[in-house]
């Protein structure tokens, strides 16, 4: 199965400062009927104007993915870490019991980031932080394994968090394609980030999301394209 999610009608959250699409209910933006997809709570795309940001604030007890688009992502911490990350780059915290945070652009242009939130498999456990520096030729038309649960031995990806999911990311060039496979009680959830592509007949344009459940796709590219997917238990 399979259902578009058009980003001309989620959620918005547009402020001096900053310019939010959000993918499922977020801040004002509510929709019973958009929750949340299995596991996966918030993806927000997020513009940040230079100099800007979010001020420090608390998590608990969630697993959360910051994946930079464009610009310089400066992240800091109660535990003490201070971390600027470029294009490409993903940032991940585990709130656990509790964790305070801020997240700012301090560069010279936009900021464009995914803010990523993921329902950790159990609550209490001990906040941690990290960050990996990928490449973006690392993604070029192939899944570039990002994140994996802490329980998956199985998978490349470099950040292990505490939910079971797999996230990949890939720059598919223009006229290529990419098979994404979607195992028996499976779920994912796709995003294009920048581009034009096309899944079965659907057509996906910049910022539209994709929910795939219980079947494999194939992901054409009209021009080039910028692809993330969280791949979950069904729920």
């Amino acid at each position: 199965m399979l259902r578009y999610i058009d980003s001309e009608k989620m959620g918005r959250g547009v402020h001096e400062w900053l310019d939010s699409h959000f993918h499922f209910s977020f801040a004002d933006y509510y929709n019973p009927d958009n929750i949340r997809f299995g596991v996966l709570r918030v993806i927000n795309d997020d513009l940040v104007r230079p100099g800007k940001g979010f001020d420090v604030h608390p998590h608990r007890d969630m697993e959360i993915l910051s994946y930079v688009v464009d610009g310089e992502l400066t992240h800091g911490d109660s535990m003490g870490n201070r971390r600027t990350l470029t294009q490409g780059q993903v940032q991940y915290m585990s709130a656990g019991t509790g964790v305070l945070h801020s997240e700012h652009n301090f560069g010279e242009g936009i900021l464009r980031f995914l803010q990523i939130w993921i329902l950790a498999d159990k609550d209490g456990y001990q906040p941690n932080y990290g960050d990996y520096r990928f490449k973006p030729e690392d993604r070029f038309d192939r899944w570039l394994p990002i994140a994996t649960w802490t329980e998956n031995a199985q998978s490349e990806a470099p950040i292990k968090i505490h939910a079971d999911v797999n996230v990949y990311a890939a720059i598919i060039s223009e006229n290529g394609s990419l098979a994404f496979p979607v195992g028996e009680n499976r779920q994912a959830y796709m995003v294009l980030i920048d581009g034009e592509a096309s899944v079965a007949d659907i057509t996906l344009s910049k910022r539209d999301g994709l929910e795939i459940v219980g079947e494999s796709v194939e992901v054409k590219a009209a021009s080039r394209s910028h692809i993330l997917v969280i791949e979950m238990a069904e729920a």
